[in-house]
C-alpha cells in the first residue's frame, strides 16, 4: 500500500482545523465549516479549492497535436494559443479511460493534459501505448500545484494579483504571467463547479506554494474568501450535471451514453470511433439522465432504478440533497425509453421505492 501523500497546502488546511480524508491516494480537506455553508460561500461569492491532486502532462513536440487527436474524442485541432477544451480518452471499446482537459500553450507543439488523480497512471500508460512518433511526454504532475478559486467574484478579489486581466478571461481560456509575485502561473477561466472562476496551475519552488495562498486569502479574506473541501466540490459539480469520473463515466460507459456527444467529434480519427459511431447509428441503448426526488429520500451512487412495474431499468451514479435547490437530485443511467423529460422513476432506497422525476440538466438554470 503505497503511502498517503499531502499536498504543499496540506498544512494550510489542517492549521485551519479541516476534516481530512483520503482521497486519490492523498491527504485532502472533505470540509472546514460544513458543505452546506461552503457550497452557498461558491455560490454567492467566492472559494478556494486546493486539487492539486490532479495530473498533468506535458506533450511536446512537431507530433504532439497527433497524438492528442487519436487518443482523444475532442477536436484538438481547434484550439489556439491560450485556450483551453474538455474531452475524453476513449479506451479500444468505446468506453471512457479518463475525462480531461487539453490546453494548447503553443499551437501544433506544446500542449498540456489535465487528467483525474486516480487515473494518473493509467492515463500516462494509454497516451505512451499511442505515441508512437515520439512525442516529448513529461508528467509535471507531482510538481505542479492547482488551486481552484470558484465564485462569481473570484476574478474580481484575485485581480489585484496580477497584471492579467482575469476578469475578462473569456470561459475556457487562460493566459501565463505573474501572480502574487510569482513568475510562469498559468490563470485559467475554467473549473468545476458552475459558479465562474480561475484555476491556477504553478511549480511549487522557492516557497511559491505558500507565497501564493497566503496572498490569495490577505486579498480575499477581508472579502469572505473561504477556503472549500472537496465536499461541496462534489454538490457543486453536481447541481450543475458535471460528470465525475468512477461514478457517472468510466471504462464501461461511452461517451454517447454519458450525453458527451458535444466532445465526441466524428470529423477526425480517434480510438473506437467506428464503434461510438456505430453506437450512435444503431441507437443507444441507455441514458445518463438527471432526475429529482418526488418522494423523500437522498438518491446514493449504485442505488437501483426502476419503473412504475418494479422492473429494474437503470442505476443512480451520484446523487445529493442540493443545497442551492433544498430538493434531492441525482444523475442515473436509465434504459432509453425512460430518459425523456418528466419520465417517471422510482429510486430504491432502503428497500423502498420511491418516485422521482428525470429532468434537465443542470438542475441550476
Amino acid at each position: 500500500m503505497a503511502a498517503i501523500k499531502n499536498t504543499p497546502f496540506t498544512p494550510k488546511h489542517v492549521a485551519l482545523g479541516a476534516k481530512m480524508v483520503p482521497f486519490a491516494g492523498y491527504n485532502m480537506p472533505v470540509s472546514y465549516t460544513g458543505i452546506n455553508e461552503e457550497h452557498q460561500a461558491v455560490r454567492s461569492n467566492a472559494g478556494v479549492f486546493d486539487v492539486s491532486h490532479m495530473g498533468e502532462f506535458i506533450l511536446k513536440g512537431p507530433d504532439a497535436l497527433d497524438l492528442i487527436q487519436r487518443v482523444t474524442s475532442n477536436d484538438a485541432s481547434k484550439l489556439t494559443a491560450g485556450k483551453a477544451q474538455y474531452s475524453c480518452l476513449p479506451n479500444a471499446e468505446g468506453g471512457i479511460v479518463d475525462d480531461l482537459l487539453v490546453y494548447c500553450i503553443e499551437e501544433n507543439k506544446v500542449y498540456m493534459l489535465v487528467v483525474n488523480a486516480s487515473n494518473i497512471e493509467k492515463d500516462w500508460e494509454w497516451i505512451s501505448k499511442h505515441n508512437t512518433k515520439g512525442v516529448e511526454m513529461h508528467d509535471i504532475s507531482e510538481k505542479t500545484c492547482l488551486l481552484a478559486i470558484q465564485g462569481p467574484n473570484a476574478a474580481s478579489i484575485l485581480q489585484p494579483l496580477t497584471d492579467i486581466d482575469i476578469v475578462n478571461l473569456k470561459y475556457y481560456t487562460f493566459a501565463k504571467g505573474v501572480f502574487a509575485g510569482v513568475p510562469n502561473v498559468l490563470m485559467s477561466a475554467t473549473g468545476y463547479t458552475g459558479a465562474g472562476g480561475i484555476e491556477i496551475y504553478f511549480e511549487d519552488k522557492d516557497g511559491a506554494a505558500e507565497k501564493i495562498w497566503d496572498a490569495i486569502f490577505e486579498a480575499g479574506a477581508p472579502k469572505g474568501l473561504k477556503p472549500i473541501g472537496l465536499g461541496a466540490r462534489d454538490t457543486l459539480r453536481l447541481e450543475m450535471g458535471f460528470c465525475l469520473y468512477g461514478n457517472d463515466i468510466d471504462d464501461r460507459t461511452s461517451p454517447l451514453e454519458a450525453g458527451l456527444g458535444w466532445i465526441t467529434k466524428f470529423t477526425k480519427d480517434f480510438t473506437a470511433r467506428e464503434i461510438i459511431e456505430k453506437q450512435k447509428a444503431a441507437g443507444l441503448t441507455q441514458k445518463l439522465v438527471g432526475f429529482e426526488m418526488i418522494d423523500k429520500g437522498i438518491p446514493r451512487h449504485d442505488y437501483e432504478i426502476r419503473n412504475a412495474q418494479g422492473e429494474t431499468i437503470g442505476r443512480v451514479t451520484s446523487g445529493t440533497q442540493s443545497p442551492s435547490l433544498q430538493k434531492a437530485v441525482g444523475l442515473g443511467y436509465v434504459k432509453t425509453p425512460y430518459a425523456a423529460l418528466d419520465s417517471e422513476i422510482y429510486i430504491v432506497v432502503r428497500d423502498k421505492q420511491l418516485k422521482a422525476r428525470v429532468m434537465k440538466v443542470p438542475f441550476l438554470g
